[in-house]
């Protein structure tokens, strides 16, 4: 269901993502939401609802808030959006390629641990046959 309310306050965002005040507000000292205000009250248009909902999505994947930051920038200065995706495919293939290497770094490790586990049991019998 599209969402039809036109203004947030920050405790309704903190509620529906599940995050806190303070983080809602981190992202705007960052620049990544603008909401307006009446007085001292924080008021989050729909773009500021989608834009956190983009920044926890990029969150999860693994970008940066810079990395965000950098998209939101270009989705504001570009008329057709070609820029935007071209950037967001080639940071899609960088990230990929270093959860790659993660992923090929990770079994590595695994590989060293098991080794490590088998050189200790191995000495753990000796030592057990050795009191018998």
């Amino acid at each position: 269901m599209a969402d039809i309310k036109q203004q947030h306050s920050i405790g309704e965002l903190a509620k529906e993502f599940d995050i806190t005040t303070r983080s809602i507000r981190f992202y705007e000292d960052q620049g990544l939401l603008n909401p307006t205000r009446n007085g001292q009250t924080r008021i989050y248009s729909p773009k500021d609802r989608v834009r956190l909902k983009l920044i926890l999505r990029g969150k999860r994947l693994g970008f940066s808030l810079a990395e965000t930051k950098n998209i939101f920038d270009l989705y504001d200065t570009e008329d057709t959006g070609q820029k935007q995706l071209e950037t967001m495919l080639m940071m899609v293939a960088e990230k990929k390629q270093q959860l790659e290497q993660q992923l090929l770094d990770i079994n590595a490790v695994m590989n060293e641990l098991e080794d490590l586990e088998q050189n200790c049991k191995l000495a753990l019998a000796k030592y057990n046959q050795q009191s018998i």
